[in-house]
């Protein structure tokens, strides 16, 4: 029997962070004008391995992990690897103690490659393939996150006999979330998992409790992207609490994880907020907590899934001016890369900050347009940003908060090759990605 709800005492809030900064901790400003990440000027990452290049500052991914880490002892960071993955970005965050999200076979291959340890990883997706749930149980991942009744009976007849394979139920909580319609998953009509309000929630969970070589842990949600009040996420714990208790009244099953998603923003532009992991970790586990203790359930444990909150801002793009030219009243800065090394502007409607990051210039700033090199009139990096007005062809500017979704969504559009990711640290760059040549390109086509 529920007890009334009463009211608590709970910790101040930390004071409340301000606009956060675009740009890698670890940025400088040389002597000659130049900016440096990471103690590596980048005007000479652009010299050594080409433009456009991504820059990748290894002690601000490792700082970031440990600020959610430090944020959450007591539950598991799983890092979104759709985000951007490599063996290197595993290996940090194999060392920093985090848990790994992934959504293909592809992503859980090469995390196996590299030895991340499979049990702590989770798969999820709205359409996972044979091959993906196949991958998945022969490696051993940690949880399978179900997105549909019909997966079900499909993942239970490929478990082995005498197994059972952890599993986890990703469930819609109604909750509108998230910078973009895009990428708003918290809502019913989506594609994403399965709904509180009409049921199938429930009737999934039931499902699974019928198969004895599926073993239920646990409720996933995933409210959305770029969400950067707390708000939403309060309001989705007590959603799942509220189907926690009544799966436990109704079917006398209670679970022992929660897996809350991410969507944590990060700024893109000078003045954007970006989500504190301490404001949101004291918030979220306080109101679980009561929530719980009021359902007279137990406490399960957390899951978080921060991707681009950890990657996005440890990264930078590098392009090289190509033309500068005036269209009417509009003057037009093109560079050497575009929609093909990053969609979101074309997807999104995202729009970026751009520094010139390879020489000083004391020429009065003017208003300019940063767009690409495809054959798109939507190949625009960035709108109505100010530069200095002896912006010319050769010049290096950099394009901050670039270490999520840039990579790991970049295509061959046009036949131009995806571009190569560097690491820096401590004054010493190293590749980690080489660049995509077009004798790559050539022999995958192999018909006459």
């Amino acid at each position: 029997m529920s007890l009334p709800l009463a009211p608590i005492a709970l910790p101040p809030l930390p004071e409340e962070p301000g606009p956060a900064s675009v740009w890698p901790a670890s940025t400088r400003t040389l002597r000659s004008g130049g900016t440096a990440i990471g103690g590596v000027p980048l005007a000479e990452l652009a010299d050594r391995f080409g433009t456009p290049c991504y820059v990748i500052d290894e002690d601000e991914v490792r700082n970031r992990a440990r600020a959610w880490r430090s944020a959450l002892p007591d539950a598991d960071v799983a890092y979104a690897g759709k985000a951007f993955l490599c063996r290197a970005m595993l290996r940090w965050l194999d060392e920093e103690g985090l848990h790994l999200d992934v959504c293909s076979a592809g992503e859980l291959e090469l995390a196996a490659h590299t030895g991340f340890p499979a049990d702590r990883i989770v798969l999820h997706g709205n359409a996972k393939s044979p091959a993906d749930l196949a991958t998945a149980l022969r490696l051993g991942v940690g949880r399978i996150v179900i997105d549909s009744t019909g997966e079900i009976a499909r993942l239970a007849a490929l478990v082995p006999p005498g197994s059972r394979q952890r599993v986890l139920v990703r469930v819609v909580p109604g909750i509108a979330a998230g910078a973009h319609t895009a990428v708003r998953t918290g809502v019913e009509g989506q594609k994403f998992g399965l709904p509180i309000a009409g049921g199938e929630a429930e009737d999934a969970v039931v499902r699974v409790l019928g198969q004895p070589r599926l073993e239920l842990v646990g409720l996933h949600c995933h409210l959305g992207s770029q969400i950067a009040s707390v708000d939403p996420y309060v309001t989705a714990v007590r959603r799942l609490v509220g189907l926690l208790s009544r799966l436990r009244d109704v079917h006398g099953v209670t679970f022992p994880e929660l897996d809350l998603g991410g969507g944590f923003a990060i700024p893109y532009r000078d003045g954007d907020q970006a989500l504190d992991p301490r404001p949101y970790a004291l918030r979220v586990t306080s109101e679980l907590a009561l929530r719980c203790a009021h359902a007279d359930l137990p406490v399960p444990r957390l899951t978080v899934e921060p991707g681009r909150w950890i990657a996005g801002p440890a990264g930078v793009a590098l392009y090289r001016v190509l033309a500068v030219k005036s269209t009417g009243d509009r003057l037009f800065v093109a560079v050497d890369g575009g929609m093909s090394d990053n969609p979101r502007p074309a997807l999104y409607g995202v729009r970026y900050t751009v520094r010139l990051v390879g020489r000083a210039s004391s020429v009065p700033e003017r208003t300019m347009t940063v767009v690409g090199r495809h054959c798109e009139a939507g190949d625009v990096l960035a709108e109505d940003v100010a530069l200095p007005g002896d912006i010319r062809p050769g010049d290096v500017l950099g394009v901050p908060a670039s270490g999520a979704y840039h990579v790991s969504m970049a295509s061959a559009y046009n036949l131009v090759g995806r571009p190569p990711v560097a690491a820096v640290s401590e004054g010493r760059a190293r590749l980690l990605i080489r660049r995509e040549t077009l004798e790559d390109l050539r022999v995958r086509d192999v018909g006459e």
